[in-house]
């Protein structure tokens, strides 16, 4: 398997599966439009992220936690930086887990994704959490390519629960 670093976050949000990252990656207009949208006007923990009240599409762009070019709001995070003071690559090596961070954690859904991914993440190591995140992320029906937090296939429209 080729991994790619830049899609490796510390706190165990892969982003291979991010929203975000997979708009930005195919430019997908109408999707980074719905992103802008949900992040700028949901419900606090379940969608707004604080500051992001002019957010727009445009600022829909992150090729990875680890890139140089992230998205605004994992240019700022807490966790990406106690992991590199720590001299850690992740979550996962730390003693410490579940820490502040997460608990103080803006997205109700990326919490429990965190809570899930960084016990299985020090069990199987980085390449097969890598590998079982993908697989995780597909439709059971048709197999299509999902992202964390979908809550409906794009392809086949069937209600999904893989978070």
């Amino acid at each position: 398997m080729n991994l790619n670093p830049d899609l490796i976050s510390p706190c165990g949000l892969y982003c291979g599966v991010c929203a975000i990252y997979m708009a930005h990656r195919d430019n997908n207009r109408k999707l980074r439009e719905r992103l802008a949208d949900l992040y700028k006007g949901g419900v606090p923990g379940k969608g707004m992220l604080p500051n992001s009240e002019n957010l727009t599409a445009e600022d829909i762009k992150c090729s990875g936690c680890m890139s140089d070019e992230r998205f605004m709001h994992c240019r700022q995070c807490e966790i990406r930086s106690c992991v590199s003071r720590r001299g850690f690559s992740g979550c996962h090596q730390c003693h410490e887990f579940p820490c502040g961070h997460i608990d103080d954690f803006p997205m109700a859904i990326g919490k429990k994704v965190i809570l899930r991914a960084i016990p299985h993440w020090r069990e199987v190591g980085t390449e097969k959490w890598i590998q079982d995140e993908e697989a995780r992320y597909n439709c059971p029906e048709c197999g299509a390519k999902a992202f964390r937090g979908a809550v409906k296939c794009g392809q086949c429209k069937v209600r999904l629960a893989l978070d």
